[in-house]
């Protein structure tokens, strides 16, 4: 294997990426190439490399795999990271960056004009954005746990609301920015803030925040934060994929996340995207891991057994698999991949602890040609003043139950589908209590259903299993005396007491947010009017889960879910803006002619 560490490739404006390139040895060429763009240091392992046993790939030993099946294999540092010139400015240059370097390697000698992408989270992202331009020579893509659809509804922000990973990931890579690798003292000026401190004083503003030490990294982040209309900052094609979709190329896309991923949704439409109105095959995989722990069996606190790892279960293992996707795909004489979908059913386990005291949740994989998969049918579920959901719509004229959401005391974030947030929060499925070790909990563990501000509906005791499969949304019919606020809705999966848990466990399986200034249109705003009944959508990632029988399903519904989003202070300030916070009353409307209700996706027999 020949190696060219370091080479500069220019861009259109003059900045030049540093790019590592692993050529076969001994061959005359040319040979396809695969290529990932990653901001985490292009000589570093990176985390999507984990394998069963938990020791890394390194960089080397993946060139060293492409390269022995006659591939190029090239690793590039996004601009402004580690070796690459630039100023980084997150996800906004990552479009054109991708097109001149593919571009860039298409003239090459040693490339046969055919080229793969690949890459986790944010080496997904890339690969979507420069795709939206139809770069030259791009015949193939794996997609992993990343890739915005639209990251106004997924990644950055979600149903109006601002996803503070957004704020953790800036300041823990601030540290990995030029300016605090070569002046040890930003370094350390970063290293000294107290993350956790900082996060019960938000809104953060310029030149009072943690990342004041590297102003680009806060010019960004507080950019994001303050455009809550989905005007033009939301329309460019690094994080707009859907405003670009009919100019995607006709290639095979292997897409790949999880149930707890924070890219569930981004996934999803991508999927659907590639899969309308065009002729390459698509694979979906879906698992119930968090962020590219594939290999991970467990989420949190629940267990889904070994059969829940994607080495040995799904493929082989993730590199091998990856090999085989491209040589089909890029390789003249062999035959191209196979279209379809794998999902990971999760549930039907045992319910009790294993040896690591986690709940034994269980699981299983499904497969398909399509997702959702064949044979779904919808199935609501009205909310009632007795706390119920069932299967009959309200009869009474009117019915309506509140509460007072305090932004001051915020609902606290346990778990969902969520990442990129230590050490302030995590991601995964838990039992919906108020832990200690929850940031903004009160670590007395009481259930979050106990709250004065969280609102419980839940059914009777299942008579047989219910798979939910699919996309998930609740519509409610709300008012409140603030111009604005949020409603948050979460599906929890509920055990019954036993001697394990004597208290059951209330496993939570996906969630969603609506902040009400975007109910009837996400570029222009509205406030609420005090007392005035209108109608919200919430739409929760979707999910694949069996609700076991015997088991409960719950619907929760409050105004936050803090510090997985932004708190709204309730006083229609700007986004990021507030200073002036205040408490809303809040009520549902549960009558006949506003019928709150759930509406899930569900799979007979699944």
């Amino acid at each position: 294997m020949q190696t060219l560490h370091n080479q500069m490739i220019a861009m259109r404006d003059g900045i030049h990426l540093a790019t590592d390139i692993y050529l076969p040895a001994g061959g005359e060429g040319p040979y396809p190439v695969v290529i990932e763009r990653t901001p985490y240091d292009k000589c570093k392992p990176s985390r999507s490399e984990k394998q069963l046993d938990g020791q890394h790939i390194s960089r080397e030993q993946m060139a060293a795999r492409f390269t022995a099946r006659g591939f190029v294999a090239i690793f590039q540092d996004c601009r402004g990271r580690y070796a690459s010139e630039g100023v980084f400015t997150k996800y906004t240059a990552e479009g054109e960056d991708g097109f001149d370097t593919l571009a860039w390697i298409v003239r090459q000698p040693w490339c046969n004009g055919k080229i793969g992408s690949m890459g986790l989270s944010y080496a997904a992202h890339t690969q979507l954005a420069m795709a939206c331009l139809h770069p030259p020579g791009l015949g193939s893509m794996v997609l992993d746990s990343g890739g915005f659809a639209n990251a106004y509804q997924c990644g950055i922000r979600q149903g109006g609301a601002f996803e503070l990973k957004q704020a953790t990931w800036a300041v823990r890579q601030a540290k990995e920015s030029p300016a605090a690798l070569a002046d040890p003292q930003v370094r350390q000026a970063l290293e000294d803030e107290d993350i956790h401190e900082w996060f019960r004083r938000m809104p953060w503003q310029a030149g009072r925040s943690p990342l004041r030490h590297v102003p680009e990294y806060e010019a960004y982040l507080l950019e994001q934060w303050a455009q809550g209309s989905f005007g033009p900052y939301w329309q460019k094609s690094g994080i707009y994929a859907e405003g670009h979709y009919g100019d995607l190329p006709d290639i095979p896309v292997l897409f790949m996340s999880s149930w707890y991923d924070a890219y569930v949704s981004s996934t999803l439409a991508n999927y659907t995207a590639f899969n309308r109105d065009r002729s390459a095959p698509q694979q979906l995989i879906m698992g119930p891991w968090l962020h590219g722990d594939r290999n991970i069996s467990h989420s949190g606190d629940v267990e889904f057994g070994a059969q829940a790892a994607f080495d040995g279960q799904v493929a082989q293992d993730w590199l091998s698999c990856r090999l085989q996707w491209f040589e089909q795909s890029l390789k003249p004489g062999t035959p191209p991949p196979q279209a379809g979908v794998k999902v990971f059913l999760m549930g039907g386990g045992s319910g009790t602890p294993d040896e690591n005291g986690r709940l034994q949740h269980g699981g299983r994989w499904l497969q398909g040609e399509q997702w959702p998969l064949p044979g779904t049918q919808s199935l609501t579920l009205y909310l009632d003043a007795q706390r119920q959901l069932t299967e009959v719509a309200p009869s009474a004229e009117e019915s309506v139950l509140g509460y007072y959401a305090d932004p001051a005391n915020p609902v606290p974030t346990v778990g969902g589908a969520l990442t990129s947030g230590a050490p302030i929060f995590v991601g995964g499925a838990f039992d919906q209590r108020e832990r200690a070790d929850f940031f903004g909990s009160r670590g007395d563990n009481r259930p979050l259903s106990e709250r004065d501000d969280v609102l419980s509906f839940q059914t009777a005791p299942l008579a047989e299993d219910l798979v939910v499969a699919g996309p998930v949304q609740i519509e409610l019919w709300i008012d409140s005396d603030a111009p604005d606020t949020d409603f948050t809705a979460k599906l929890v999966d509920v055990y019954p007491p036993s001697t394990a848990y004597p208290e059951g466990f209330a496993m939570n399986i996906t969630d969603g947010i609506r902040r009400c200034r975007y109910r009837d249109d996400w570029e222009q705003p509205k406030p609420l009017a005090p007392g005035e009944r209108v109608k919200l959508t919430i739409e929760p990632f979707a999910t694949c889960n069996l609700f076991k029988q015997g088991h409960r399903l719950r619907l929760d519904i409050s105004s936050s879910n803090f510090p997985r989003f932004d708190v709204n202070p309730n006083s229609g300030e700007a986004e990021g803006q507030a200073r002036h916070p205040r408490i809303a009353h809040n009520r549902l409307h549960l009558s006949r002619d506003a019928a709150s209700c759930l509406i899930l996706t569900t799979l007979p027999n699944g």
